[in-house]
């Protein structure tokens, strides 16, 4: 397994750079990478740059071979969970007690897509990055998770509202 690799995320619009994000558990032999150590600056969040840059990410992870793209958070951060079922990812469970973060059990939420959803998944990504998916206002006129949707083999039961 390799280590991870870290991107300084650059927001065009700014010119700033506002964000990193790696690759984790890299493992060729599998066909298997992970996403992760995400954090990104109050203007990037929730944007399309944002969005942009986990798209070219994952294209880059299934341009490259990997069969399987994974993405684990800690479970009760449940804004991570709700991105990675936005950018495609598919629930497969909680990893009880999987470590302990700051002295306390953490239970992990683990998320993946893979190879054979990439097609659907890239034209998913491709309408929604799309300039007439977004009106003069800058407003989406289609939510990816909603594009997304039609890709993913399940859904976090913990998300669902109502």
């Amino acid at each position: 397994m390799q280590q991870g690799r870290f991107y300084a995320v650059k927001n065009l619009k700014t010119g700033n750079f506002e964000g990193v994000a790696s690759f984790l558990r890299i493992s060729p032999d599998a066909g298997s990478i992970e996403v992760g150590h995400i954090n990104f600056a109050k203007p990037l969040q929730r944007s399309r740059a944002a969005t942009e840059a986990m798209f070219l990410m994952m294209q880059w992870v299934y341009d490259a071979g990997y069969r399987r793209y994974e993405w684990k958070c800690n479970a009760l951060n449940t804004g991570s969970r709700r991105a990675a079922e936005r950018l495609g990812f598919s629930h497969e469970g909680i990893f009880r007690q999987a470590g302990i973060s700051k002295g306390r059990n953490r239970d992990t939420a683990w998320y993946a897509s893979i190879d054979t959803e990439w097609p659907a998944l890239k034209s998913a990504f491709e309408t929604w990055l799309s300039d007439t998916n977004f009106d003069a206002n800058g407003q989406q006129k289609e939510s990816l998770s909603d594009l997304t949707r039609l890709v993913r083999v399940l859904d976090d039961p913990a998300l669902k509202s109502g």
